[in-house]
């Protein structure tokens, strides 16, 4: 993959993650539909999935600091 595509990817989805883990966003949505048993094991898969996210963001980062040697050029 591309350097930017893995930054890209990480950015949005911990972006996404945090939206759904420290805002009421999901329980609205999912109470508003029914869902609201979901609820109690939303911290089981909110959370690991924003750890993963923002482990995939700090590599990107860290391929596009390696490819431009740590200059502080414009690269995104």
């Amino acid at each position: 993959m591309k350097d930017k595509t893995i930054l890209k990817t990480g950015i949005i989805g911990t972006v996404i993650a945090v939206i759904c883990c420290f805002t009421p966003f999901l329980v609205v949505v999912l109470g508003g539909v029914g869902l609201s048993a979901w609820l109690g094991w939303l911290d089981y898969v909110l959370l690991p999935a924003l750890a993963i996210c923002v482990l995939i963001m700090a590599y990107g980062f860290y391929r596009v600091w390696r490819r431009t040697g740590g200059t502080q050029e414009k690269t995104i």
